[in-house]
């Protein structure tokens, strides 16, 4: 089974749909690639994807401890090169507020974020550059 369907809408715009759930979104060109930028572009996704997968295994991580992590939160930069068009390199400041981490635990969650599937899954050409700030919740 497909896990995701999409159709090209016209006016460089897609609608993509998540099959098991329904849940759809809307990508279009970015503004700097003949687009509107109205939505997320391609692009925009593989950094978006990466922001999710580093919150949610940080999180899955963070349950098997009983450390609350909700709140953390990434922002993250997409760096486009040109000839040929495409990523060089995605930046970004995660701030993970948790509830009482050990140092221990501080380390296992950084490694978790940095080695999460997305993040081993962009070509090593593509610079990421995350900094990982934790932030004791008062």
């Amino acid at each position: 089974m497909y896990t995701t369907e999409l159709i090209y809408q016209g006016a460089l715009r897609c609608n993509a749909t998540h099959v098991r759930s329904g849940i759809q979104i809307e990508t279009d060109a970015p503004i700097d690639n003949n687009g509107k930028g109205e939505r997320f572009s391609p692009t925009d996704l593989v950094a978006a994807a990466l922001g999710s997968c580093m919150l949610t295994v940080m999180g899955i991580e963070a349950e098997k401890h009983q450390i609350d992590l909700s709140g953390s939160s990434i922002k993250l930069t997409k760096v486009m090169g040109i000839g040929p068009r495409r990523i060089v390199a995605l930046k970004g400041e995660l701030q993970v507020f948790h509830s009482a981490c050990s140092p221990e635990q501080i380390k296992l969650l950084k490694q978790t974020a940095l080695n999460c599937p997305v993040a081993k899954s962009i070509h090593p050409d593509i610079r990421q550059e995350i900094e990982l700030n934790f932030i004791l919740k008062g």
